[in-house]
């Protein structure tokens, strides 16, 4: 296996450099370069690391034909195009707990700041002036902070405002009541929250429903003097809304680390009275930009090299541990939605993936997303389980799954069943010894190991067939390598499934659909 290859594009630690390197992976640092250089050069390599410079858009992801994972040193992937690396496969990471710590810091440092005045009070200081009536500052102690946003970073800044011994109330729809008390905050709705709380500060990502979720009419429904801070992303809050509601005196201060458009080098916020500014510094501390490096080039490297899927945007997540006992599994997914997919001629409507004995157990997300592959890849052939989940949804594709602790006969039997308008049709396979084997196709028992290129036959069970065949198969210089039976009983539904080792001609398949009780001869590739 060639040693996999990796772009770094922006910027990065050294220490990163050097983990690709232990790690087995041939790692080029190019940095600054123009589109059309990265548009040259992208289809070298098989990952790209990057910071927030270089943009990864449609042009540069449609000339990567062998990529197969992009990494983000940070959390934001606004430089991303997300969706165009999903179709065609490729894994976004990130790396959003790299700079939790020091983002929760600055949102802290920036409560102190306007609670104190302390960029104003320095200003005047350093001019000669000694104004300690001007800058009478208020305590945090006691004070209601109030968290939009419970996440990773939103629950770091709780754990060090109750050390301040501050009261904290959250509002985040996914914080679950008990990760509420782990944290020691109290969870309440958006209206209450506005209404309680002395400090605001904002820790969730920008999506549709959280754009200007401070919006002038927001802002309006909290207390006089109010402060806010935002350290998240530009966009959260109504810069107009709060720049009025600023100079009414109504806001008592506003500190933000983002903007909605960025560099910020002019602001409808700049210069209103007690508003401090920072350019985009949530993330930049020496310890941060250490930890993302090098953690990017951790996760790039055991994508690349053992399939472990960390922090990505895109796909199921697969931990370092659960790669290897994954990954037979993941075979046979994939193989068995191959021949799922490769035995229904019309549209499919749904998917079923049935989950029977320890395989129950294991994480089957990744499983679910290979066996959507296998189905669909014989309509797409660029598929993969990364671009599969996504593209089932946009086609109106039903997927399930169901899990079942026991299996009567096999430790673990994956059970496919693809629904199209001429009914319903189901295959099942196990894992055995490591290989993947399939078990049973329409309801009839079997054991098949998956070869290269196989033909599928469904006849009557009637004496001469196998020689017939055989025959065939002989006259065309077709060689037999396995040959596996399945019947309902004597004399009545059959199927054969035979490996060769050499592709039937469409003449060959012809010929075999044309013997005596074929109901359905087909050839299978995997």
């Amino acid at each position: 296996m060639p040693m996999p290859r990796v772009l770094i594009a922006d910027k990065l630690s050294p220490a990163a450099i050097d983990i690709f390197k232990q790690r087995g992976v041939d790692a080029d640092v190019k940095t600054g370069l123009s589109k059309d250089e990265l548009l040259k050069i992208i289809d070298q390599y098989d990952g790209l690391a990057v910071r927030s410079a270089t943009k990864a858009d449609k042009d540069v992801i449609a000339a990567a034909a062998n990529l197969k994972v992009i990494g983000r040193a940070g959390i934001g992937v606004d430089n991303v195009d997300i969706p165009a690396a999903t179709s065609k496969g490729i894994v976004v990471m990130n790396t959003p707990f790299g700079n939790s710590i020091t983002t929760a810091e600055h949102a802290i440092a920036m409560m102190f700041a306007l609670a104190r005045q302390l960029p104003a009070a320095d200003v005047s200081t350093q001019a000669g002036k000694w104004e300690k009536n001007r800058f009478m500052g208020v305590e945090l102690y006691a004070k209601t902070l109030g968290l939009i946003g419970a996440g990773n970073i939103g629950g770091i800044v709780a754990d060090r405002a109750n050390g301040l011994k501050m009261k904290v109330v959250a509002y985040d729809p996914f914080l679950s009541a008990e990760r509420a008390i782990e944290l020691g905050v109290e969870k309440v709705e958006l209206e209450d929250l506005l209404a309680r709380a002395d400090i605001i500060t904002l820790h969730t990502p920008l999506t549709d429903k959280t754009r200007n979720i401070l919006s002038e009419e927001n802002l309006r429904k909290t207390k006089k003097g109010v402060l806010i801070v935002n350290c998240a992303r530009g966009g959260l809050v109504d810069e107009q809304g709060l720049r009025k509601l600023l100079d009414e005196g109504h806001v008592g201060g506003a500190a933000f680390d983002v903007f909605v458009e960025e560099p910020a080098k002019e602001n409808v916020l700049f210069g209103a009275e007690n508003f401090i500014a920072t350019p985009h510094l949530g993330a930049s501390t020496a310890e941060a930009q250490e930890n993302v490096a090098l953690q990017v080039a951790e996760q790039m490297s055991d994508y690349l090299l053992t399939g472990a899927v960390t922090n990505a945007l895109n796909s199921p997540s697969v931990t370092a541990d659960e790669a290897p006992k994954l990954k037979p599994f993941v075979a046979l997914a994939e193989r068995l939605g191959a021949f799922a997919g490769q035995m229904v001629d019309v549209e499919v409507k749904a998917v079923d993936i049935a989950y029977e004995g320890e395989v129950a157990n294991l994480n089957t997300r990744p499983l679910t997303a290979a066996a959507l592959a296998g189905v669909m890849r014989p309509m797409l052939a660029e598929i993969n389980m990364v671009s599969a989940p996504a593209v089932a949804k946009d086609r109106g594709i039903t997927v399930s799954e169901s899990k079942q602790d026991d299996s009567p006969i096999y430790e673990s039997l994956v059970r496919i069943t693809v629904t199209t308008a001429m009914g319903k049709r189901s295959f099942a396979g196990s894992v055995m010894a490591g290989t993947p084997r399939i078990i049973e196709v329409k309801g009839m028992d079997l054991d098949a190991p998956f070869a290269p290129v196989m033909l599928y036959v469904n006849n009557l069970d009637k004496p001469g067939f196998i020689g017939a065949l055989g025959a065939l198969l002989a006259d065309a210089q077709v060689n037999i390598a396995t040959f596996n039976l399945g019947r309902v009983s004597a004399g009545e539904d059959a199927i054969a499934l035979v490996g060769v080792d050499q592709d039937p001609s469409d003449a060959l398949v012809a010929k075999i659909r044309a013997l005596p009780h074929v109901k359905e001869a087909r050839t299978l590739r995997f």
